[in-house]
């Protein structure tokens, strides 16, 4: 991992590489079909966390085939008013953003307008100068970097090594700043470790942003909905509450279980704002969500639109850090059981009833979602829950694959 990456090769090889048998398809008919009498559990358990204040509220969506299986919320949107949780709830889903600016990468990918070798420093030339911790950069930050999240570029709201203190603490947020002032701060600061040699969890998908808006020509957002956002019809997925009207419909936390501090930068993704953060930023609603999710699930297509090539899908949700070797310590936020993609957590090997290949993330605010194409199934979960989020994740999975029969 110490040489210069070869232009020639890396994507080449990738491209071959075997594939997960789970993940190579789009149109694999599903062994296995989710039956509705036994996700009544799943409505069961949701109402149990409402009724022992838990959580105060949530959405929950459960679709295999195209269709619909469980849609439902429970509890309240608001706790402090006791307003009902509905459907059309938005949600401020922090790290589920990154997902998105992942796919909006590989779409340029695919127009060939960007490659996962090229150097991070050809589109932000202050990245060419960056120092790693202990000292000079043994090879470049790579777009490959960003979208697995090897870069060496960290959060500065966790953790306690002297980079993570060093972020912490630089001004990285002051002002209204935009992609491109927030990109230039962070260039000045060191990396937590060389290239390629750890996952380690950051800003890397908020770089990735601003190397959309190079490439591309436009803003983050206005690239995204021209491409993505609107031609999928995700009409409320966007960088802040654009309709002050519609406030009443965002679901609010208990106070008692939201954060002390900022985000990752975020004070509170509803306010305006000019920064787009790619990896924080966005708030969304349930059925945008599902719009997006089934996109991926049925290979980069939708509605008879294509928005990725299937084999772009597939290299994407596909495991890029365990199997090449990348270290990971007590933070690897995917678990034991699964490696990382590009943008995606990805299950490496079946645990029964969970099989390999389901893919998928979640944001910090409380929200989850998991797509498996061997079941053609995805799962989101859509509430403001920290706390309860890893717990609630894990339970709702053993629930769903119990809900499958042959």
């Amino acid at each position: 991992m110490d040489r210069p990456v070869s232009r020639r090769t890396l994507l080449g090889a990738m491209l071959t590489a075997p594939i997960l048998p789970a993940l190579a398809r789009a149109d694999v008919t599903s062994r296995r079909n989710l039956d509705r009498q036994r996700l009544d559990q799943v409505s069961a358990y949701f109402r149990n966390e409402v009724a022992a204040g838990n959580i105060p509220g949530s959405v929950v969506l459960v679709q295999q085939h195209g269709s619909s299986v469980l849609l439902q919320s429970f509890g309240f949107r608001d706790p402090a008013t006791r307003a009902a949780m509905t459907e059309d709830a938005i949600f401020r889903i922090y790290s589920m953003s990154k997902p998105i600016t992942s796919v909006a990468a590989m779409m340029l990918i695919d127009d060939g307008g960007l490659r996962l070798d090229d150097p991070l420093a050809k589109f932000i030339p202050a990245f060419a100068d960056v120092k790693a911790a202990g000292g000079p950069l043994a090879r470049p930050i790579t777009i490959l970097d960003l979208l697995r999240h090897t870069s060496g570029i960290t959060y500065g709201f966790y953790g306690e090594t002297a980079v993570r203190r060093l972020y912490a603490h630089a001004p990285l947020f002051d002002g209204d700043i935009d992609n491109a002032a927030f990109v230039e701060r962070l260039a000045r600061l060191p990396l937590a470790e060389q290239p390629g040699t750890l996952w380690d969890y950051g800003h890397s998908t908020d770089v990735l942003g601003r190397v959309i808006e190079i490439v591309s020509g436009r803003s983050l957002y206005q690239f995204e909905q021209e491409r993505l956002l609107g031609p999928l019809g995700m009409a409320e997925t966007r960088f802040f509450l654009a309709d002050q009207s519609q406030r009443g419909r965002v679901a609010e936390p208990s106070p008692r279980d939201w954060f002390d501090r900022p985000i990752a930068g975020l004070d509170d993704p509803i306010r305006p704002r000019r920064w787009q953060s790619g990896g924080a930023g966005m708030i969304s609603t349930i059925s945008d969500y599902a719009r997006f999710a089934q996109m991926l699930l049925n290979g980069g297509e939708l509605d008879g639109r294509r928005y990725l090539k299937p084999e772009t899908v597939a290299l994407m949700t596909r495991d890029h850090v365990v199997g090449a070797g990348i270290r990971r310590d007590d933070l690897y936020f995917p678990g034991a059981e699964h490696g990382f993609g590009l943008g995606f957590s990805v299950r490496l090997a079946a645990k029964p009833p969970l099989p390999a290949g389901e893919y998928g993330w979640d944001g910090v605010g409380g929200t989850f979602f998991f797509i498996d194409p061997t079941d053609d199934l995805f799962v989101i979960v859509m509430m403001q829950a920290p706390s309860q989020r890893g717990r609630i994740a894990s339970d709702v999975r053993q629930l769903v694959y119990s809900a499958l029969v042959p």
